[in-house]
């Protein structure tokens, strides 16, 4: 039996009834069965002593060991001797005395499912010590209400830090933090609709998730086709009412382009014309394997673009931190727009900014590039040798590759039966809004999958596709 040390008399509400409704003792054990029945006490937690229980309850102690006893006999509690008294019966069917297993679905041994950085390569020391350099020497002010828009601090080294790396134009009062890319999409969407803003355009195919959050702040995602020079600028122009875009020009998700110098400058002449605006999501700009990282396109007009970052595809999405970049046009109303929006804590704000002004978070990113393309080099040679009749797309950058199959493998069937090898993989259908499914492959990210594991991994996918023809 599972060891729960739950308090009941902590975290339940035993209702006894009216004293009419028969003895003490009788009513104190049929509000025992009613919770344990009903599920508020689960399969192997600890009763709380009869005496603590009768205080709680204004009752004597014998009323308590009464009910316990009955219930015991019943079933629903098991009594060992030096033990606590605990909850024995449960309504699921495939056990008696275990707690109900969990449901989820286990994690994959081979992980290449695109999405995730090295989780293996959290930098967690540098992390607690810088958590506990905060909570140890952080005035007492610091642990009031987060500041709207973000602690000055951060915002401060975030302005430097991305105009030094990613050449933006801006200030601390331009900055806003935020959880994650997708809430400052949100909040944007938010501050485009009271502006009168209905629509974004998106990039078709493009990240599922981001035209989700669209559509549910009732903004309407409009597809905008993608191709080897990235978003097709020309297609806006047939919009007519379309004021706002969603792009990654640095590194487009999934199909892996790189907004070319012309597009941008088209992209941004569009958003002047029709006094618009561009929502740049900086994913993964920071790992690029054959050059350098090209600028965003944030720093060719600040004006007109707000730009959207955060640490999951560089130490891990479980942080919670992103940021906005945004013109004062906009910034007043993203943080004001949402006054309940969750903020990072103060103190992983403050730590975050201490890997920032202490250079140990350039040095773990130069570290993950070194690591990325390495890995991805021994995974395209793994691709090669055994998928011969594929291709590999996408630039040398970032966490993923697109391995475009024969039409005569069913994709769906891939993931299918790769998932049967404990293989993670997406199938690059997924990412489309339309019908218009032209590309036909797999999206395969490599950002979480072990170094030792590669061949292995690849060995599966091959036994997978051909399973699939």
């Amino acid at each position: 039996m599972q060891v729960s040390q739950t308090n009941l008399a902590g975290e339940l509400l035993l209702n006894l009834g009216r004293p009419g409704d028969g003895p003490l003792h009788e009513r104190v054990k049929r509000a025992l069965r009613s919770a344990i029945r009903e599920g508020r006490i689960e399969v192997g937690t600890a009763l709380p002593p009869s005496r603590q229980l009768a205080g709680d309850l204004g009752c004597s102690r014998w009323a308590v060991t009464e009910a316990y006893g009955q219930l015991v006999a019943e079933g629903y509690l098991e009594a060992r001797s030096g033990s606590a008294t605990r909850v024995r019966w449960s309504n699921d069917s495939g056990t008696e005395a275990e707690r109900p297993a969990d449901r989820h679905a286990p994690a994959a041994r081979f992980d290449l499912a695109p999405g995730l950085p090295d989780l293996r390569a959290f930098p967690r020391r540098r992390w607690a010590d810088a958590v506990r350099d905060q909570l140890t020497n952080a005035a007492f002010t610091e642990f009031g209400y987060p500041p709207p828009g973000g602690h000055l601090r951060l915002r401060r080294l975030l302005a430097e830090y991305l105009g030094r790396s990613r050449g933006v134009i801006a200030t601390p009062r331009d900055v806003t933090v935020c959880a994650s890319v997708t809430d400052g999409v949100r909040r944007m969407c938010q501050a485009l609709l009271a502006d009168g803003i209905t629509a974004v355009g998106c990039e078709e195919p493009g990240w599922t998730r981001l035209r989700e959050v669209i559509r549910a702040t009732g903004v309407e995602p409009v597809p905008v086709r993608v191709d080897d020079g990235g978003l097709r600028v020309d297609d806006l122009t047939g919009r007519p009412g379309l004021r706002a875009v969603l792009t990654a020009p640095a590194h487009q998700f999934p199909l892996g382009a790189v907004l070319v110098p012309e597009r941008r400058a088209a992209l941004l002449d569009w958003a002047r014309r029709v006094d618009g605006v561009v929502l740049e999501d900086d994913y993964d700009a920071e790992f690029r394997y054959d050059r350098r990282p090209v600028a965003a396109v944030q720093g060719m007009d600040p004006s007109r673009v707000v730009l959207f970052k955060s640490l999951s595809k560089t130490l891990s999405p479980a942080l919670g931190i992103g940021w906005m970049v945004a013109p004062p046009r906009w910034t007043d109303q993203l943080r004001q727009i949402d006054q309940v929006a969750t903020q990072p804590s103060t103190t992983d704000q403050l730590a975050f900014a201490s890997l920032l002004e202490s250079g140990a978070y350039d040095r773990h990113l130069r570290a993950c590039r070194h690591r990325y393309r390495n890995r991805r080099d021994t995974l395209v040679r793994a691709l090669t040798a055994q998928l011969p009749g594929a291709s590999i797309s996408g630039i040398a950058a970032g966490l993923h590759l697109i391995l475009r199959l024969s039409t005569t493998v069913d994709t769906s069937a891939v993931v299918t039966a790769a998932a049967a090898r404990s293989l993670r993989v997406a199938d690059l259908a997924a990412y489309h809004a339309t019908d218009d499914r032209a590309d036909h492959g797999l999206v395969l990210g490599y950002g979480n999958l072990a170094d030792s594991m590669v061949n292995e991994a690849v060995r599966h996918l091959r036994e997978a596709v051909e399973e699939s023809r």
